[in-house]
């Protein structure tokens, strides 16, 4: 895995086979957060990511799941913040792609904030929108 800077952007579809294991991606999701553990890798993802994580988590696992997930693993993530012309942007790129891509509004801030703001860092998802758009994905 190349991690440049050390650094990762974490997406919910990853967030939760790591901590679900009933998803088919669980053992893959340990192991890469085992390379980040042992390589000090820092994992980045947004306030929207978090949300939809949250959400996810407890509509799909269980309200303890979503529990841990805010008490144990966001206060280890670097969130990252961004302006307005982010969200202009935002729209814009969901307004572009979404017609002949299934791609969520929030999947459209993660593409500008990675692409934008964290100079293309590879991320780590499960969701094949990220591929789709260009975007380094592990694993």
């Amino acid at each position: 895995m190349n991690l440049p800077l050390n650094k990762a952007f974490c997406d919910t579809s990853f967030f939760f086979a790591s901590l679900c294991p009933e998803d088919s991606n669980y053992e893959k999701a340990g192991e890469v957060l085992e390379y980040c553990r042992k390589h000090a890798v820092t994992l980045c993802t947004t306030w929207d990511i978090v949300s939809e994580t949250v959400t996810l988590l407890r509509y799909r696992a269980d309200y303890n799941t979503a529990v841990q997930f805010l008490d144990k693993v966001k206060p280890v993530l670097l969130i990252v913040t961004y302006d307005e012309s982010a969200r202009t942007a935002a729209e814009k790129v969901f307004k572009k792609l979404s017609r002949d891509k299934k791609l969520s509004l929030c999947d459209a801030i993660s593409y500008v904030v990675i692409s934008h703001l964290l100079d293309n860092i590879p991320c780590l998802t499960f969701d094949k929108d990220f591929r789709s758009l260009g975007l380094t994905v592990y694993p």
